[in-house]
């Protein structure tokens, strides 16, 4: 076979393996943006045209931004509270689930404390039951520490449920680190804290950027937890507040997709600044050398 045969050979089966992922990838492509298309022709269109069925609107507007933002309809009479609400509690989640997944993986995985790969397990297990299965007990257990109606219940919650999965990244992480940096820093004389401080901390800021952001977006989209233990429209999040759109006979859906992309944005910002921690950091430990 000549060099000019296999070279057609060659470049004939890289464009089927080509043309077979765009028949998988172009399809599944147009799918994921089909919802975000959606969402945008809504939001720019007026009550009349957005169900015209045309593919754009052919009067743009931005008065449905206008009424959101301006709080002119009655089911948006609190939405700059119940956005900073969204914003505290997916803040205070992230943070809370950092501090409490840090020092566990440190103390489990540099520390080598006693019985603590056995609490990582334990924690782990609580994934074999569905979260929203845990709605309800965890309904219960908020109002006998008098905390339904309370912003700290939906934190704890959240914090709760997000805790394993951090520790567990956070350790495989740590699993990584060289042991060696842990001995020269002890025969130095820095102590557990210092340690934790000057050597562990820095080297694990992609995978604590990775986790905090996986953490603040599983409390952002929550809608269930967020349902169940608050119910002041002072002090619900929006997710819960946008339910409220569906209750109405006559639900002002170019509202409810408007308030939805104003919504969805804050999450793309995360995920776009983050983005070159996200799987170097979810992913670390996953291989061991």
């Amino acid at each position: 076979m000549t060099t000019t045969t296999m070279n057609r050979t060659n470049f004939m089966r890289a464009a089927s393996k080509e043309a077979k992922l765009l028949l998988v990838g172009v399809p599944l492509l147009i799918w994921t943006l089909l919802p975000i298309y959606h969402l945008c022709l809504f939001a720019f269109s007026d009550k009349q045209s957005a169900f015209s069925g045309n593919l754009w609107p052919a009067n743009p507007t931005l008065r449905n931004f206008e009424i959101v933002f301006g709080q002119k309809h009655y089911f948006l009479s609190h939405f700059w509270q119940q956005l900073w609400n969204s914003v505290f509690i997916a803040g205070m989640t992230g943070l809370l689930t950092l501090v409490v997944a840090t020092f566990a993986a440190f103390a489990i995985s540099r520390l080598k404390v006693r019985g603590g790969r056995t609490v990582l397990n334990m924690a782990l297990f609580t994934y074999f039951i569905p979260a929203a299965f845990l709605a309800v007990p965890m309904y219960r257990t908020m109002g006998l520490y008098g905390l339904l109606n309370s912003q700290w219940s939906l934190i704890l919650a959240m914090m709760t449920i997000a805790s394993p999965y951090a520790i567990w990244v956070l350790k495989q992480a740590s699993d990584k680190l060289p042991v060696e940096l842990d001995e020269a820093a002890i025969m130095d004389g820095a102590t557990a804290m210092q340690l934790f401080r000057l050597v562990y901390l820095p080297l694990m800021v992609p995978s604590l950027v990775a986790v905090g952001t996986y953490a603040i977006l599983l409390a952002w989209n929550e809608y269930l937890y967020a349902f169940l233990l608050l119910s002041k429209d002072t002090s619900l999040t929006l997710p819960v507040a946008l339910g409220n759109f569906m209750a109405a006979d006559d639900s002002p859906w170019e509202l409810l997709m408007t308030t939805g992309l104003i919504y969805a944005l804050p999450p793309a910002a995360v995920y776009y600044v983050f983005r070159r921690y996200m799987v170097s950091g979810l992913t670390a430990g996953a291989v061991k050398s």
